[in-house]
């Protein structure tokens, strides 16, 4: 178990609900297709 009680956990739980911890994220590009784009064709610009 990576926590020590119960106490730790509800700690940490506190911690990501209060965003104090995220998960690093880089959003996609404007000018990149997504996958959505290559679904539909209407929404190709081009």
């Amino acid at each position: 178990m990576p926590f020590c009680s119960r106490r730790c956990r509800m700690i940490d739980l506190g911690r990501w609900l209060d965003e104090a911890y995220g998960l690093p994220y880089d959003p996609p590009e404007e000018d990149q297709p997504t996958a959505d784009d290559e679904a539909d064709p209407a929404r190709r610009s081009g």
